[in-house]
């Protein structure tokens, strides 16, 4: 995947910090917000998984820091809680400015209540995503606890923030059941109910204020936070396909064709698609070569499909032997070089390096022999043979 590290104004005129996570396949077909927990920071694990599954399919999502926290202080002690719903309008506005507005917005813990008041002021957005969301004042007062100086915190997995009184009542202000009731946006709500810091009773109020189209996942096995990679990855996954429902996503024209392979380059740079039968993959070229690096180049897909065949014909030469062949690294590298009778017009020649490593219990004469093997590849053959490429215009 990748990525842009972005600075925008908030919306006190301090700068905020965030990540766009970017689709590899060029243009993203959607945008999304995402509201982390208010214990967290755009880096957190969670975070990042989701923004991951969702840039497989092809939506960009911005992540970033709310004030007095991840890159600020961890403090909420000069905020309220509408601050943060005022930073999530200042993201959508950076989107809107720099590329395209905000069709999703995606709430973890309070982050999704924040994402649900914020939706109310975004026509753009389609649908909404909560993540272990409170449902009202009373749950996030569940949260609360009192230190040794008698002040406010919340503690969500082992990371207590220091609240003011200001920021509990400016949240008393804000009612979760009548913008959900006004809203009327498609809503997916996921919670799991093993969930020991926000109760799955706080999904069944949600889902209970919004009207259809509404959906609950349930997180089966989850904490709170999404700790484990798989639950991140999950809730990524199913959200990406939900989301097909509701917004009239942009397809990208798939590749076809009667012959072997067919590869497409547009004006993304260098971005090449390459679909050959059920298999799709990316080509580009490195950075230095004005590329954005975001695949293989084509001399790396060259020597790598050599690598490939010399491995599998090894293996299946031992197979048939019933030789004990554990594994196969076979390392390439092509270079140019010069020779000083070379019949090439630059004086140059194409020499591919291979180094094989044999993994096994094999005697000396068995190693021998599939060091010859290797030679006898079909890419291999193919390559120090003669090629004829036939060209013309597909009309």
């Amino acid at each position: 995947m990748r990525y842009q590290e972005v600075e925008f104004p908030g919306h006190q005129g301090q700068t905020l910090t965030g990540i766009l996570e970017l689709p590899v396949t060029g243009k993203p077909v959607s945008y999304a917000l995402f509201a982390h927990c208010f214990t967290c920071s755009k880096n957190f694990n969670n975070a990042t998984n989701v923004s991951l599954q969702l840039a497989s399919a092809n939506i960009a999502t911005l992540r970033f820091d709310f004030t007095g926290l991840g890159e600020n202080l961890k403090n909420l002690g000069t905020n309220n809680f509408s601050t943060n719903v005022d930073d999530l309008l200042s993201a959508a506005k950076f989107l809107q400015d720099n590329f395209k507005a905000p069709e999703i917005i995606i709430g973890h813990s309070l982050g999704g209540t924040a994402a649900i008041l914020a939706s109310q002021n975004l026509p753009s957005v389609k649908a909404m995503i909560t993540i272990a969301a409170p449902a009202d004042m009373h749950s996030v007062s569940d949260l609360l606890s009192k230190d040794s100086n008698k002040s406010n915190s919340i503690t969500v997995g082992d990371t207590p923030f220091i609240v003011n009184q200001g920021f509990l009542e400016d949240l008393k202000n804000h009612n979760t059941q009548t913008i959900l009731e006004e809203n009327r946006k498609a809503i997916l709500i996921m919670h799991s109910p093993q969930d020991k810091i926000v109760s799955i009773d706080n999904a069944s109020d949600l889902y209970s204020y919004a009207f259809h189209p509404k959906s609950f996942i349930s997180m089966d096995k989850a904490d709170h936070m999404l700790s484990r990679q798989e639950d991140s990855l999950y809730a990524g996954k199913v959200m990406a396909s939900w989301l097909e429902k509701y917004l009239e996503l942009e397809k990208r024209p798939t590749l076809e064709t009667e012959k072997q392979a067919v590869v497409r380059t547009g004006t993304e740079k260098y971005y090449t698609e390459i679909r050959t039968g059920n298999h799709y993959i990316i080509a580009d070229e490195p950075e230095h070569m004005h590329g954005q690096d975001l695949g293989p180049s084509p001399y790396d897909l060259l020597v790598s499909a050599l690598g490939a065949c010399t491995s599998m014909t090894l293996q299946m030469y031992a197979g048939r032997k019933e030789w004990d062949l554990q594994d196969v690294k076979v390392h390439v590298q092509h270079t140019k070089e010069h020779v000083q009778d070379s019949q090439s017009p630059t004086g140059k020649i194409d020499r591919i390096t291979r180094d094989i490593e044999l993994f096994g219990e094999l005697d000396e004469a068995q190693r021998k022999r599939l060091i010859e093997i290797a030679n006898r590849c079909p890419v291999h053959r193919t390559l120090e043979g003669q090629v004829v490429i036939d060209t013309t215009e597909k009309i």
